[in-house]
């Protein structure tokens, strides 16, 4: 926030520097008129700059700044809260990784989509406030090794099957339409196998087992001061 507000500032002087003389003089400049002496004639100068106008012009630049940059913080608390927020018709439960940059590319364009459907219910697994027990006792480990969906009626599916699920939910259903078949079906999955195995390393993210220790750490200190936390 800081840092967009002093290039506002910073673009705000520039341009003050950068604008010709003549269309900066009604703004900047004050207009005087003087007789020196009868034998001269009337002349026209301009005084020093108003520094105050142009300082109150940045700071103004600043605090609009500075309101945007808070209103888009806001809408985006906002829309997290919504996300949380179960739609009350959802058919399908997508348990996704939201520290993965690339899985999250293809969620968020789901979410989108999502907002005209609202059968979709976004849980992100990486979340402290992740429950297995709400979610059939799905645990982080079992969900990071491939993707996860849970149907309406409690059925769990997996890998190509679950995208596939996802996207008919969204009106999408053509792009995975052709997975339904055999052999696609295998070498669908064949090829999402080989994307589960190596996304973290893809993703420039470190072992699967490093993950869960730092997780296993964080959640202890978290429960130091709670004796009835659940490792």
């Amino acid at each position: 926030m800081a840092l967009r507000g002093a290039a506002v500032a910073g673009a705000c002087i520039a341009r003050q520097r950068t604008t010709p003389f003549l269309l900066s003089l009604p703004q900047n400049f004050r207009v005087r008129f003087h007789h020196h002496s009868p034998s001269h004639p009337l002349q026209r100068f301009a005084s020093y700059p108003n520094y105050k106008t142009v300082f109150k012009y940045q700071i103004r630049s600043i605090q609009e700044a500075t309101a945007d940059t808070v209103s888009s913080q806001k809408a985006k608390d906002d829309d997290d809260d919504d996300e949380q927020q179960s739609p009350q018709n959802w058919k399908i439960k997508m348990l996704y990784d939201g520290d993965c940059p690339l899985c999250m590319r293809e969620v968020d364009m789901l979410r989108e989509r999502n907002k005209q459907y609202g059968t979709i219910k976004f849980v992100d697994i990486s979340s402290d406030d992740y429950s297995p027990e709400e979610n059939k006792n799905l645990d982080y480990k079992t969900v990071m090794g491939r993707i996860h969906a849970i149907l309406s009626d409690g059925t769990v599916v997996t890998d190509v099957e679950a995208f596939r699920k996802l996207y008919e939910q969204v009106g999408l259903g053509w792009v995975y339409a052709i997975t339904k078949y055999e052999p696609i079906a295998t070498i669908a999955d064949a090829i999402y196998g080989v994307w589960a195995k190596y996304r973290l390393q893809i993703t420039g993210r470190p072992p699967l087992d490093e993950i869960l220790e730092v997780r296993r750490k964080n959640k202890a200190d978290e429960c130091n001061d709670n004796t009835t936390c659940k490792m």
